[in-house]
């Protein structure tokens, strides 16, 4: 019997062995969301910018910023920023200084004259907005550049609402917010100040569109006993005057309480300090941990001497006495309770500061339009009211009240009213996944701590300047992960055993899957999160 012939392997060539049908699993290179960018409430795309300001691109960085929010320099200052509480660089050495960047690039926006792209869109249609806060200007600036006529009706003398009715001085500087004012302005948006809407209907007729931003601009009203003596008075009407008349500014004695736990509050107790007073004091009925106002807020306010008088409300005001009720909390069970004791205490002022309330008469007997029982505008997922062409946004409907979250709505308005008037049904974009703290491998990143910037100048409404440097926003923003998002490490294409990773000439990434076993050492090594693993 003959033996069978031995197999002879001829010299080639690895290439024919095409290991990728030994694969269960393969690996994608995904976009995945950075957190920081879920949770903005303008919708900016941080990851983008914080990118371009790694290389130095400041104007490719304040760009990017400006294609979501047309107030950078004046979020710097007044968003609190919940970008960072998210940051997934806050488990590892600390967030990113989102905000700071941000604050940078935008005042060095308005130092260098930057402006906004032109648009060449343009439409025959006309959209009325009515109220210049941050809501309206920047529903103003979106509907500008899809090319719309647009007129803005503001009934103050100033532009800006509550950014300028409502934020003090030292916290926002009149010259940084007038200057991102006058970009919308120069952009083509008729505004007419002074002018006060006061029947809705006689309007409609000369529009396609109407958006509503009014903000909460009234204080609301308290069931307090006060003696005609006392001097008492709101925050916003605190703030109202000394926008409107700087050169007679209030005189509100040497002691001042303040009454509310929010941000308006605290804006108002350390504004009675910039105005001469000695001894301030917030009075809020609950604990400090239960504040609403923002905890760097607080903090603030403490740092600068203000005491803050917890679990008591004020029952009556006759002249200087102002008469507390101490309060109980049982705070396992969240109840508050009064406790039957009282204390006095003595103050030349009295400021309230428990909120505010939308003006809201001219739109009573508008059909179509309704108000609820908190004196909010009604409106659908399109922000539209009940009266078809008539939208509402801002502080004027049933949402969190930040400026930031003010910019979105007027964003998502714009939106909203471009896809009304063309005729289209307004549709969201799209969410991908998130790219949490799990999904990165943080071995391949240096402990690099954050660089803070003390912001507390002197008892004065002037600001202290605490703007990075063009090298430290550098390094700042050097510090983001790029959560989710491929920044070409090379990690991916260095670890592969097969090979299975192309690399183009332009630094792009392919994965070959005739040769990719699925094996996952690319996604496991991927600092970012850019690997997902699919079946």
């Amino acid at each position: 019997m003959s033996k069978p012939f031995a197999t002879v392997v001829e010299p080639k060539t690895s290439l024919n062995n095409k290991t990728g049908s030994w694969r269960t699993v393969r690996p994608e290179y995904v976009h995945r969301l950075p957190p920081c960018n879920v949770t903005c409430p303008a919708g900016e795309n941080i990851q983008q910018w914080l990118s371009l300001a790694q290389e130095g691109k400041f104007f490719e960085a304040w760009q990017e910023m400006v294609k979501n929010n047309p107030f950078p320099a004046t979020m710097g200052r007044v968003c609190y920023h919940t970008c960072e509480k998210v940051c997934n660089r806050g488990q590892y050495d600390g967030s990113v200084n989102i905000n700071l960047i941000e604050r940078s690039i935008g005042d060095m926006a308005i130092a260098k004259g930057w402006s906004f792209e032109k648009s060449n869109a343009h439409s025959d249609k006309k959209v009325l907005i009515v109220g210049s806060g941050p809501s309206g200007l920047t529903a103003a600036y979106f509907l500008k550049k899809f090319g719309y006529n647009v007129d803005l009706f503001e009934s103050h003398k100033y532009l800006g609402g509550m950014m300028r009715y409502g934020v003090p001085k030292y916290r926002l500087p009149r010259h940084v917010l007038d200057a991102e004012i006058k970009r919308i302005q120069d952009c083509g948006v008729n505004i007419i100040c002074n002018k006060k809407v006061e029947n809705l209907k006689d309007e409609l007729v000369n529009y396609d569109a109407v958006y509503l931003a009014i903000g909460a601009s009234v204080a609301s009203s308290v069931n307090i006993d006060v003696e005609s003596k006392a001097t008492v008075m709101s925050a916003i009407d605190l703030f109202q005057k000394m926008e409107d008349d700087s050169n007679d500014l209030p005189n509100l004695g040497k002691s001042v309480v303040v009454y509310g736990g929010g941000n308006t509050a605290i804006d108002a107790a350390r504004t009675a300090l910039r105005l001469g007073a000695e001894d301030v004091k917030i009075v809020y009925r609950r604990t400090i941990n239960n504040m609403p106002a923002h905890e760097t807020e607080i903090q603030d306010a403490l740092s600068e001497g203000i005491e803050i008088l917890c679990l008591r409300t004020i029952s009556s005001i006759n002249g200087k006495k102002v008469i507390l009720d101490k309060m109980d909390y049982d705070e396992e069970n969240g109840i508050l309770s009064r406790s039957g004791k009282n204390e006095m205490i003595v103050a030349d002022s009295v400021i309230f500061a428990i909120g505010q309330a939308v003006e809201c008469s001219f739109l009573q007997g508008i059909e179509g339009i309704s108000v609820s029982e908190k004196g909010l505008i009604d409106v659908d997922n399109c922000m539209m009211t009940g009266l078809k062409g008539v939208f509402a946004g801002g502080d004027a409907i049933l949402g969190k009240r930040t400026v930031t979250h003010a910019i979105g709505y007027g964003k998502k308005a714009a939106k909203c009213i471009d896809a009304f008037l063309q005729g289209r049904d307004y549709v969201p974009n799209s969410k991908n996944e998130v790219a949490n703290f799990k999904k990165l491998n943080t071995e391949y990143y240096k402990k690099d701590e954050r660089k803070e910037v003390s912001h507390l100048g002197n008892l004065d409404f002037e600001e202290k300047d605490v703007s990075y440097s063009n090298n430290e926003i550098i390094q700042e923003a050097m510090r983001c992960f790029s959560c989710g998002n491929c920044f070409h490490c090379d990690n991916c294409y260095s670890y592969c055993p097969d090979n299975a990773i192309i690399k183009h000439e332009d630094g792009t990434l392919e994965i070959n899957y005739d040769y990719c076993k699925g094996c996952g050492i690319c996604a496991s090594e991927c600092p970012c999160g850019a690997i997902k693993m699919t079946v």
